[in-house]
C-alpha cells in the first residue's frame, strides 16, 4: 500500500520506541544514534534515517506536531528539522530527542506533561529547557520521564498516583529530578506506574500500584522507587496501564499486575502482584507492553503477542483475545516492535515497517482507516535504498 508519496525508512539498535531498547523503554547503554518509530494511543511517530520526523493518525490535541489538529491517515513531515533521533509517544503527547541532546515536545499538556514550564497544549515541537545531555525518554499517558547522559532521572506531569517518583502526588509542569541516583539505564512511562532499571541490573517501579503492577507483592501506591525483588540481572522492561513485563539476561520473560485480557500471558487471567516467569524459553530478546496486549520479540527473529484482541492487534489474523504468546505469522526476521493503545507497529530486518490492529484514525500509516488483524506493509519506495 503506497503512502502518497511517503517513504519509511528506519533502522534500530534493539527494540516504545521501536529503534531505542523499549514502546516507551529507552537505555542509555544502547542510546541510539539511528531512527526510531513509536506508536501512541492512536497515532504513530517515526523518525526517518535523514532526521526528518514523520506522524501520522489521531490528532485533536497536536500529537502529530504538524501545525494542526486534524487527523492524518497517511504519515506528514513534523517540520523541517533533519536532525531527529528518537521519539516517544504518550496517550495524546509526544517527547523526542535531537542529535544535539536536545528535548522536544508537542501535543496535549494540561497536566504539564510537555514539561515547557505551562498547561497549554502545542501544536509544534517546543524545546524544553536548555540541556543538551539528554539520553533517553520515555512518554507516558499524561506524563513524561527522561534520563540524561549523566544517568540521572527526570519526570515531569501528571502525578495523580505518585508515577512520577517525587515522593509526592505533586504535578510538575518541568523536569525534576528523582532522587539523586546516576546509574539508571533505561525507563518505562505506563497508564499510572513507571518501571526503570538501573546499570546494576536491578528493577525499581513506582506508582499506582491496585492490581500489584509494581511487583513488590503489595498493591500499595508508592510514590518514590522501590526496588523490586533483590535480582540484578534484568535486562529489559516495557509497563503498560495496569501490568508490566521484563526480560533478565538470561532470556527468560515475566510479567505481572493487571490480568484483565490475558495479557501476563501465563494462561490464567488472575493479577500478579510479584514477577512470574511466562513459559519456559530462554531465548527472548525485547517485550513492549501496551494497554491492554503484550508483543515480544524472541533472537530467533519471530514475534509474539498475546491479551486484548478485539482491532486485531495482535496480528493474528482473527480478534479473539490470547493468554499466552502466539507467533505472528511465520517470519523470522522481525527486528522490533512498538505497541500502542490498541495498534502495534513493527520493523523488519531488512528495514520494512509494518502496522496492524485499530486504524479508525488512520494510526496504522496505510492510507485508509481499515482495521486490520494481520500485519500491513507500509510499502518502501524503490527510489529510496534500505538502511544498511
Amino acid at each position: 500500500m503506497k503512502l502518497h508519496g511517503f517513504i519509511v525508512l528506519i533502522i534500530m539498535i534493539t527494540l516504545s520506541a521501536c529503534g531505542e531498547k523499549d514502546s516507551s523503554t529507552s537505555s542509555v547503554k544502547d542510546t541510539p544514534t539511528v531512527p526510531s518509530i513509536s506508536a501512541g494511543g492512536e497515532y504513530t511517530l517515526s523518525a526517518k534515517s535523514n532526521g526528518t520526523l514523520w506522524a501520522w493518525g489521531s490528532n485533536w490535541s497536536g500529537q502529530l506536531g504538524n501545525g494542526t489538529t486534524e487527523n492524518k491517515h497517511s504519515p506528514v513531515q513534523v517540520g523541517s528539522s533533519t536532525n531527529w533521533r528518537t521519539v516517544s509517544s504518550g496517550r495524546s503527547h509526544a517527547v523526542a530527542l535531537k542529535t544535539d541532546g536536545t528535548l522536544w515536545a508537542w501535543g496535549f499538556n494540561s497536566y504539564g506533561q510537555l514539561g515547557d514550564g505551562t498547561i497549554t497544549d502545542r501544536y509544534t515541537p517546543v524545546k524544553i529547557g536548555s540541556s543538551n545531555s539528554w539520553a533517553v525518554v520515555s512518554a507516558g499517558q499524561m506524563n513524561s520521564l527522561a534520563i540524561k547522559s549523566d544517568g540521572t532521572l527526570w519526570a515531569w506531569g501528571s502525578n495523580s498516583s505518585g508515577q512520577l517518583g517525587t515522593g509526592t502526588f505533586n504535578e510538575q509542569d518541568t523536569p525534576v529530578q528523582i532522587g539523586s541516583s546516576t546509574n539508571w539505564s533505561k525507563v518505562s512511562a505506563g497508564g499510572y506506574h513507571t518501571a526503570a532499571l538501573r546499570n546494576d541490573g536491578t528493577l525499581w517501579a513506582w506508582g499506582f500500584n491496585g492490581y500489584g503492577e509494581l511487583g513488590d507483592g503489595t498493591t500499595e501506591i508508592k510514590l518514590t522507587p522501590v526496588q523490586i525483588g533483590t535480582a540484578t540481572d534484568w535486562s529489559d522492561v516495557s509497563v503498560g496501564y495496569y501490568h508490566t513485563v521484563a526480560i533478565k539476561s538470561d532470556g527468560t520473560l515475566w510479567a505481572w499486575g493487571s490480568n484483565d485480557d490475558g495479557k501476563l500471558g501465563d494462561g490464567t487471567y488472575i493479577h500478579k502482584s510479584i514477577p512470574i516467569q511466562i513459559g519456559i524459553a530462554t531465548n527472548w530478546q525485547s517485550v513492549n507492553a501496551g494497554r491492554h496486549h503484550t508483543v515480544a520479540l524472541k533472537t530467533d527473529g519471530t514475534l509474539w503477542a498475546w491479551g486484548y484482541n478485539q482491532f486485531g492487534q495482535l496480528g493474528t489474523e482473527d480478534n479473539l483475545e490470547k493468554n499466552t504468546p502466539i507467533q505472528i505469522g511465520t517470519a523470522t526476521d522481525w527486528k522490533c516492535a512498538t505497541v500502542g493503545d490498541v495498534h502495534t507497529a513493527a520493523l523488519k530486518i531488512n528495514g520494512t515497517l509494518w502496522t496492524w490492529g485499530r486504524n479508525i484514525n488512520g494510526e496504522l500509516g496505510d492510507g485508509t482507516t481499515n482495521n486490520k488483524n494481520i500485519p500491513v506493509q507500509i510499502v518502501l519506495s524503490s527510489t529510496d535504498s534500505l538502511p544498511q
